[in-house]
């Protein structure tokens, strides 16, 4: 099957005669398609197999007992939220998905600069809290990677965004869409729509549906291999840079009339800075003479703006 987004190796950027290329490859990838596949470095296959044969379990836990963990004013942002509560922005109809959400592990040692929920522990399943953990640091780490490659492709400091996600506000979602049992009026699994973050990673995914549209208008299925991460441009970045890299607009649509009676389970990594990062255009990406096409914002706001868009947080 032809690929239709560019399936890099990270070992290019970790090898200093090489990792020109990488960046070039990636800083391009992100500016004219918003999406890449990055071969897997830093979280074991055995630990993400795992972890998704947890996820199946907490999903098919009864309703009555996942509510126990769906925590009123939280926005979705910790805990299990159930089926039908979020919807894409600007749209009135709902996602056909439940999902779970863990945020950031290691404290900031300045409680004042940042304050996060506390993670929901699943008391019947050990695995699950524990191998969670496990994913997320690895996400941490391979996101920093791609960031550090993306400062150097807007020529910018390598370690430029390490203070801005160095314990941020980024989420772990395990994600189900439960099977199909009658004709959706209008409802899709995932609404087209754009992630809120700087970058978002998925590792697998339990069947086919991802798409993205392209520059022609035209919806295409993304497939990478099962040892790669799909990664991608979010809101933030592409209102950092200016629109130079690209938040593409993709969605997840349903199975075959055939395979509605199947789940779809799938584990993205929205890789969110600390609040306090001003999301203020880079001078680079400004042309000379024009005006950025961002009013200046903060991260923290920009998410409250969203969560409040897409029906998870109430004004």
């Amino acid at each position: 099957m032809q690929p239709t987004i560019p399936q890099l190796d990270l070992d290019l950027f970790q090898n200093e005669k090489t990792r020109h290329l990488f960046i070039d490859q990636i800083g391009n990838a992100f500016k004219e398609i918003g999406f890449v596949a990055i071969k897997n470095k830093y979280i074991n296959q055995a630990d993400i197999d795992a972890y998704y044969e947890e996820v199946k379990t907490f999903f098919h836990l009864p309703v009555a007992q996942k509510k126990q963990y769906e925590i009123e004013g939280l926005a979705g942002q910790r805990g299990y939220t159930s089926f039908g509560k979020e919807h894409a922005k600007g749209s009135i109809y709902s996602d056909l998905k439940e999902f779970w959400q863990m945020g950031q592990i290691e404290k900031s040692p300045n409680p004042e600069l940042e304050i996060y929920p506390e993670n929901v522990i699943v008391n019947e399943l050990p695995e699950f809290n524990r191998l969670g953990n496990i994913l997320y640091k690895g996400f941490e780490k391979t996101g920093s990677e791609i960031l550090k490659a993306i400062a150097l492709y807007l020529n910018l400091d390598e370690n430029y965004f390490e203070p801005h996600i160095k314990k941020g506000n980024s989420i772990l979602r395990a994600i189900h869409y439960p099977p199909i049992t009658s004709e959706p009026e209008n409802s899709i699994r995932a609404e087209a729509h754009e992630d809120i973050n700087l970058i978002t990673l998925l590792v697998g995914a339990s069947a086919d549906g991802l798409q993205l549209l392209s520059k022609n208008n035209e919806w295409l299925s993304i497939n990478a291999p099962a040892n790669y991460f799909v990664i991608n441009v979010g809101d933030m970045l592409q209102r950092l840079t200016n629109n130079v890299l690209k938040s593409t607009t993709h969605r997840v649509v349903n199975p075959p009339r055939e395979e509605w009676h199947k789940s779809r389970f799938s584990i993205p990594f929205f890789l969110h800075p600390v609040s306090q990062m001003d999301l203020t255009c880079l001078d680079q990406c400004v042309e000379t003479g024009k005006n950025p096409n961002f009013e200046p914002i903060t991260a923290g706001k920009y998410l409250e703006e969203r969560l409040i868009e897409i029906g998870l947080l109430k004004k």
